[in-house]
Order: C-alpha cells, then sequence, then structure tokens
C-alpha cells in the first residue's frame, strides 16, 4: 500500500509508481525465468532432545516472567487462532501458542523447584536451538530506556529536534502487488517531481544537511545533546525529562528504510577505539572528545528513526509492552514472535564489574521484538530496562552465548 497525503498529485504518484512496479516486477520475473538454483537454506532452529538438552534454571528466579509471558498472550489472543508460526521443520499455530503459554505460566504459578521444572519442560515441551552465527555461537548485546533532559520549543539550549514521521515518506508493501514480491521487504520511498522518479528517502546526512526539514517532519522534542538524539535512535525509545520536571516517553514511529551501520565498528576499524574496549559509553565519550568529527561518524550508519510521543511502553513489534530482563528482540524473519525462549549469556551482578567477570546467566525470556542491526540466527538484543544498571549492561553487553525456544509438544 502507498499512501498520498496530497490529492492534487495522485496521478503523477500513480504513473510513476506503476512505471517502477512494471519495471521491478519484469526484473524479477527475468531473473525466474532463468531458473537459477538457489542453495537451499538452513533452517534457523534444529529440535534438541536427550543428552543435548540444556539445565534448565532461571538466574533470576523467575522473577517477572508471569509478566512477560501475559504480554505474549494479549498479542497471540489478538491474531487469527490459525496464524502459524515456525519452528524449524515444525509449525504451530497462534491457538497453540496460547495452550503453550497458558501451561507453562500455570506451572510457573506452582513455584517449582529446578529439578522439578527440568522433568516438566523434558516432558511436556519440544526444544529448538537456534543455529547460531558462522561460529554457532549466538552474540548478545544489550539495550535499554534511557532518559535524557529536552524541551517541547527549539531554543539555544535544546537545539536538536527529534522528528515525526515526514509528510514525504511513502512505504511501499510490494507483496501486495504480487505473489512474486513474496518475502521482500518494504521500501521506504519519496518521490521526486521534478524528475518524475520514485527514489529512496534521505539518509541521515542529507535529513540532518536540510536546514528545513522541520517543515516535513514536525519535531516532537528537542533535545539538549546531538549524541543523546543519536543514542535515543538505537535503543529504539527513550523518556524525555522537560525543565519543568515533566517526563515524556517517546516511541518508535518509523525508520527512513537506510541500511544500518554500527559507528561502533566504524571507529574500531579506524582504530580510534580498541575493540575490546568499545561500549556505548565508549562511543559517546569519544563523540564528545572529537565534536569536529562528528559528522565522519555519525554519517556512517545512514538509518535515521522517527518518534512520536506516547503513554507506557516501550513497546516491542509486536505492540506490547517489553519486560526488563525478560524481553528479547531477534530477527522476526527466522523467529517465532512472542514465543517462549531459555538464553544462556552473561549478565554483571553490579554496574561497573568488568565484563570479563560477569557470571553466567540463564533466563527464560519472550520474544517480542526486533532491531535494524539484530539480523541472522546469531543475533539477540536483551531488553535491559531502565536505570543506572540498565545503561551499564545495555552499554557494554556483548556476550556469546545459546538461545533455544520451547514450545508444548501437541497431544497425538
Amino acid at each position: 500500500m502507498i499512501l498520498i497525503n496530497d490529492p492534487e498529485q495522485r496521478s503523477v504518484y500513480d504513473v510513476v509508481f506503476y512505471l517502477f512496479l512494471v519495471l521491478t516486477l519484469a526484473g524479477i520475473l527475468g531473473c525466474r525465468d532463468q531458473k537459477k538454483v538457489e542453495p537451499p537454506l538452513e533452517k534457523p532452529l534444529v529440535k534438541v532432545a536427550g543428552a543435548d538438552l540444556p539445565e534448565f534454571a532461571d538466574t533470576l528466579f523467575l522473577q517477572d516472567l508471569g509478566v512477560s509471558i501475559n504480554q505474549s498472550l494479549v498479542y497471540f489472543r489478538r491474531v487469527p487462532a490459525t496464524r502459524t508460526y515456525d519452528y524449524g521443520p515444525d509449525v504451530y499455530t497462534a491457538s497453540h501458542m496460547i495452550s503453550s503459554l497458558e501451561t507453562f505460566k500455570a506451572f510457573l504459578e506452582t513455584r517449582p523447584p529446578a529439578k522439578n521444572l527440568n522433568r516438566f519442560i523434558r516432558e511436556k515441551y519440544t526444544v529448538y536451538k537456534s543455529v547460531g552465527g558462522s561460529n554457532k555461537d549466538v552474540l548478545f548485546t544489550g539495550y535499554f530506556e534511557p532518559t535524557y533532559p529536552g524541551s517541547r520549543t527549539a531554543s539555544p539550549e535544546y537545539p536538536w529536534p527529534v522528528y515525526s514521521i515526514p509528510d514525504d515518506l511513502f512505504r511501499i508493501d510490494l507483496p501486495a502487488f504480487s505473489d512474486a514480491y513474496k518475502g521482500h521487504k518494504r521500501l521506504m520511498a519519496r518521490v521526486d517531481t521534478t524528475s518524475r522518479k520514485i527514489l529512496p528517502y534521505y539518509t541521515r546526512e542529507q535529513i540532518n544537511r536540510q536546514p528545513d526539514f522541520a517543515q516535513k517532519a514536525r519535531p516532537v522534542i528537542w533535545l539538549a545533546n546531538r549524541i543523546d538524539r543519536f543514542f535515543l535512535e538505537i535503543q529504539g525509545s527513550g523518556r524525555v525529562a522537560l525543565p519543568g520536571g515533566e517526563i515524556v516517553r517517546l516511541h518508535y514511529a518509523g525508520v527512513n528504510g537506510r541500511k544500518y551501520s554500527a559507528v561502533g565498528k566504524y571507529l574500531i576499524d579506524k582504530n580510534e577505539v580498541p575493540k575490546e574496549k568499545m561500549s556505548m559509553q565508549a562511543i559517546r565519550a569519544w563523540l564528545t572528545a572529537h565534536p569536529d568529527r562528528m559528522d565522519e561518524v555519525l554519517f556512517t550508519n545512514d538509518s535515521f528513526v522517527f518518534f512520536k510521543e506516547g503513554l507506557g511502553g516501550p513497546f516491542g513489534c509486536i505492540g506490547v509492552a517489553v519486560t526488563p530482563v525478560r524481553s528479547i528482540a531477534t530477527d522476526t524473519k527466522l523467529f517465532p514472535k512472542g514465543g517462549l525462549a531459555f538464553i544462556q549469556a552473561a549478565l554483571p551482578a553490579a554496574v561497573g564489574q568488568p565484563k570479563e567477570e560477569w557470571p553466567r546467566a540463564s533466563l527464560f525470556v519472550l520474544n517480542q521484538d526486533t532491531g535494524g542491526a539484530i539480523t541472522g540466527p546469531g543475533r539477540v538484543d536483551l531488553f535491559c530496562g531502565a536505570g543506572d544498571w540498565a545503561d551499564y549492561t545495555a552499554g557494554h553487553m556483548v556476550a556469546r552465548g545459546q538461545l533455544y525456544f520451547l514450545v508444548l509438544t501437541p497431544k497425538n
């Protein structure tokens, strides 16, 4: 679907888009006619049984797990009961996902000891393991809900706008036009009426270099610090503390559709920050110390995030509030949205604990979010919440571990 805000321009948009659609479709069909054989893709989840099952224990003694399960139940109860979710070679309906979560939650309410929990899972649930990345491990990072100072009006103290969705940003859902586009991503585009072309939306650099961009995208809030705005985008949501003491919550509203590139990797590649010292805090410190190179570094990431003001949250990709240390973000094209998972990684016991001393942790979590940098079967982002521990953990977390998914074994 493409939305056009100005009815008088519909004819131009329709003609241009039709030409674009025909040319693109011709390209796809042309490739298909060549009968190019693609190598089969490995399933992201493989079934695990017997001696290969992990020891199921929860580092946080199952605290708040029921809250997160309830949020996934909200999601599954509002989608069609027949909607399906892939678990490697197997497929389960939303109705079965509800039964799976309700059964698990009811057992948790008996406050089972670890021995009983393991027996229950082995008897009642089928367990799947992520194939991971190239080394078969899963790389865990963290994200959190930051709080930054800001204002509802621009001023010398608050000069950096947080933009809403621009009026000239259009979303093109290609699968709506032809089955040939199934599996293709949405396109975020703009229309150049002079050249009569549909073009990719502006990059981060192009947005920042347009002094009148606020005429296209109304600023939701103004921040004191450009670095704060960048990290707000990375986290995808946050709180803004206004001068009078009011707290405003900002939620993810959309993205420009451009490629996400990690500025941390850029700084490592340029030998500006050692790989072993890289963290969100290290990036902030470097940017603060090198204001003259901020454009160079930040503009390596073409992706740009837009926001809206809202209540509650933060919300994940399935439209429910995420729960601290109980919600994860994965590549939801590969893993079941809302599904119950089990992770093994490392978490700090306290703020400031060196990364090499973080103890191993194991947690039951729910797959309730996604992210631009979270792609493939070897990546997971853990929602850490808000506050000092969340800030420290999300900023420093780079841990390798394992990811499992659990689902109630169907009765024969």
